[in-house]
């Protein structure tokens, strides 16, 4: 490991292996598949006042219970199906955030009728590209923004559940609408040169 590679966003320094592995790997890469944004959102749901430690610890077992994330299926989820999942060990076993995960399938399969994809619907609230935050510091980094608002307000009139715009902020970061990563850490340029990546996809 280089000296540069040492240097990470200080939230992912706790010691915990998935967190590093994580925020090593996938946080601030910009994602284009709905299959990975329908999962990233039913896993920030899940982790509505929760850690996101906790929720990665159980992402295999949410990817089993959720029929590998496939938005078709869960979409067809019944009451028994809720019943089976309120009582699986593998997942954060609350019935709201089960239930919500059912509707947002069903308000997900709509928003890709209307706009082709998922991802065409949401990278138009950032223009087309990431947006590149240059912050310095841990404590500048914000939880909400004017794009996640306008994102979180939308979702929220389509049918969406357990959407704020905190949960739509760690979404937007988590799949590389926003680039957080801090200035010193060593994926800060790396998720930036997706810029221009996505620039030429428009």
């Amino acid at each position: 490991m280089s000296r540069n590679e040492s240097k990470r966003c200080p939230w992912s320094e706790s010691g915990n292996k998935d967190y590093q592995l994580y925020h090593d790997v996938e946080w601030g890469v910009p994602v284009h598949d709905d299959l990975t944004h329908f999962e990233f959102l039913l896993l920030e749901g899940a982790q509505a006042g929760l850690s996101w430690a906790i929720v990665l610890k159980k992402r295999e077992g949410y990817r089993r219970a959720f029929a590998n994330f496939d938005v078709e299926r869960v979409a067809r989820f019944n009451r028994r199906s809720v019943e089976r999942l309120i009582n699986d060990p593998r997942i954060i076993r609350n019935a709201k955030k089960i239930e919500a995960a059912l509707i947002n399938a069903k308000a997900f399969l709509a928003v890709q009728e209307q706009f082709g994809s998922f991802d065409h619907y949401v990278w138009d609230f950032v223009n087309g590209a990431p947006i590149v935050n240059r912050w310095r510091r841990q404590s500048q980094v914000p939880a909400t923004s004017p794009e996640s608002d306008a994102l979180s307000k939308d979702l929220k009139s389509r049918g969406f559940q357990f959407i704020g715009s905190t949960i739509i902020y760690a979404h937007m970061q988590a799949t590389g609408l926003v680039n957080d990563h801090l200035m010193s850490c060593f994926r800060h340029e790396p998720c930036q040169s997706f810029v221009q990546r996505d620039t030429s996809r428009r």
